[in-house]
This record gives structure tokens, C-alpha cells and sequence, in this order.
């Protein structure tokens, strides 16, 4: 079993409006809401996939009410806990003139301490059948920084593998509780480790630096794939997949995406390259699809064919 958390989980309100200008009064001519949250949308993902996963997190008021509807109508397993304050909408904005989107993310409600206690006491639960325990998205408003180093810290003791994809703080300490792996998109990395990147020899040395904070393993997602920091045979090896980029119809969720598919690859015991390069693959199949977490699985695993994938030499450390 793989158990996606979503600690903000949201309804995602998606508005299809023509020639969108700022300051104007618009009419939709569609509009769509599903529940959202980045492990709620890699649940979505991996369901497709075929995989078992159950997604767990925190909901609250109405719209935690209607999360967890939508779950259960997309057949989605799911136990999440009940919070006193009111679970938040993401809008997002999409002109199909011009392919841009605008998105508004609410912060998402306030947690108490007996809340979170009872979190952990749920994943301590549903993590007795879990291999593979996913940990994504921000963190509801106020809750400490350091919550998913406790979460990780909490089920890595029962051998469990962690992966986390954040950002901020939060990512800074969850690297400090030694997850399996991490997965941040380009900028997430660039403000992990301090500094811009120029090209992938830099990613590279990122990737190695993330690791050396702490992660066993990181995989920096791009536009264009990945460079990532994987463990062969106990060995730390560095690859950059890349695929074609296709045409986009749209391009949010395609990190969960990614997440999804190298996720997926790893619960069924396949060779990292084969993870990495069917992580790739999902996340540029899903941008030919609106929404975040849908796919098609039989043309993720034909693109996995597209996938080129190389290794990267660590650079020597400069003599002083």
C-alpha cells in the first residue's frame, strides 16, 4: 500500500475565461472543481496507475466535506482527519487564447496541537500496511515548521520508505530527517540549497548537495525531465532523463505526476533507472490533460520509450 498526505488539501476551482485581462469584467465559459493538494492529486495519479493508495491529511468545514466527496466518487480510498477550521479553494484562471493560467491559493486553515496529535496517531495506523508513505504539498497556516520531519521521523522507525515533495522551511527540515527521497521542481532546489542554477552540471552539484543534508536520495524535476541523485545497488549514481517536451495543453500538477509514476515504478520493485525514466514519462503525458493527477497509463508507459537517460560524472572537489 502507498499512502499519499495532503495536510492542505483544497477544492482546486478551475475557470475557462477568453482573453482574460485584469481590471475587466469576465464571463466563464467553463468551470471545474476537484479536489486538490499535492498528494491528493498524486493519489489521483497513482489510481490510474493501478497502484493500492490511500489519501490521508487534514479536512475541515464544507469544503473538507466536498474533498472528501470527490475522493470517494473517483473511487480514491481515503481517511482523513476532521479539523474545526474550514479546508481552503485554490482558483485558478485559464485563458485558451493564450494557453496562460493565473492561480490564487489560499493559505488554508489553522491547526491545533490536539489536531496534529491526532494525525499522528492515524498515519502511525494506516502506515501498519504501508511501503511507501508520500509526503506533499504546504503546510495548514500555522502549523510548525518542522511537522513533516516529525511525520517522517515518526514512520521511517517501522522501515518505511519517505518520500517528501515541498518547499520552503518545511523542505529544509524534512531533508534534516533523512527521507528516502526528495523531489522539489527547479526553483524548490535553488532555494533549498542558496543559489541559482545555470545548467545541469549545477543541478548536478545540487543534487549532491540536497543529499548531503540529509536525503538518502533527490531528484530535481525540469521542464524537460530530471536530474537526480540515485542510490544503485548502494551506490550513489547522478542521471539526467529528458524526454521532447510535447505540447502542452496545460502543465499544472505535472510534478505530482512525475511523483506518481517514479512512485509507482519504485512499489513495484523496479531498477531506479526504470522509476526515474516512467516518473518522466507521467509527468509529460499528464500535460496533455487538463486537471492535476489524470493520465493515461498506457501512453505513460509508451512515452517511457522517449525518454533518454545518461549519467552525469560527479565533479572532483577543486584542490585548495
Amino acid at each position: 500500500m502507498i499512502i499519499t498526505v495532503t495536510l492542505n488539501a483544497a477544492i482546486d476551482k478551475v475557470l475557462t475565461v477568453p482573453s482574460f485581462t485584469i481590471g475587466r469584467r469576465h464571463r466563464t465559459v467553463d468551470q471545474r472543481t476537484t479536489a486538490g493538494g499535492k498528494g491528493v492529486n498524486i493519489a489521483r495519479t497513482l489510481k490510474a496507475l493501478g497502484q493500492p493508495v490511500i489519501a490521508t491529511g487534514f479536512a475541515g468545514g464544507a469544503t473538507g466535506t466536498r474533498i472528501v466527496e470527490q475522493l470517494t466518487e473517483e473511487s480514491i480510498l481515503n481517511d482523513f482527519v476532521r479539523i474545526r477550521d474550514e479546508s481552503r479553494t485554490n482558483t485558478a484562471v485559464l485563458d485558451p487564447t493564450t494557453g496562460t493560467q493565473t492561480e490564487i491559493n489560499e493559505r488554508g486553515p489553522a491547526v491545533s496541537d490536539h489536531e496534529i496529535e491526532l494525525f499522528r496517531d492515524k498515519l502511525t495506523y494506516l502506515a501498519r500496511g504501508a511501503a511507501i508513505v508520500v509526503f506533499a504539498g504546504s503546510l495548514p497556516r500555522e502549523a510548525d515548521a518542522e511537522l513533516y520531519a516529525t511525520l517522517i521521523r515518526d514512520v521511517a522507525r517501522s522501515g518505511i520508505t519517505t518520500v517528501v515533495d515541498t518547499d520552503g522551511d518545511p523542505l529544509r527540515h524534512a531533508v534534516r530527517a533523512e527521507p528516502d527521497v526528495v523531489s522539489p521542481n527547479l526553483l524548490e532546489a535553488e532555494e533549498l540549497v542558496g543559489h541559482e542554477f545555470s545548467g545541469d552540471a549545477e543541478i548536478a552539484a545540487a543534487v549532491g548537495e540536497i543529499t548531503a543534508l540529509g536525503a538518502h536520495e533527490a531528484i530535481v524535476t525540469l521542464s524537460d525531465g530530471a536530474v537526480a541523485r540515485l542510490l544503485v545497488d548502494g551506490q550513489p549514481v547522478q542521471k539526467r532523463a529528458r524526454i521532447e517536451p510535447r505540447e502542452a495543453t496545460a502543465t499544472r500538477g505535472s510534478g505530482d505526476a512525475f511523483l506518481a509514476g517514479y512512485v509507482a515504478a519504485r512499489y513495484e520493485g523496479r531498477a531506479p533507472d526504470h522509476c526515474l525514466r516512467f516518473g518522466v514519462a507521467c509527468g509529460a503525458e499528464s500535460t496533455a490533460r487538463q486537471g492535476a493527477g489524470p493520465i493515461d497509463a498506457r501512453e505513460a508507459r509508451r512515452l517511457m520509450g522517449e525518454v533518454a537517460l545518461s549519467a552525469i560524472e560527479e565533479q572532483a572537489e577543486p584542490v585548495a
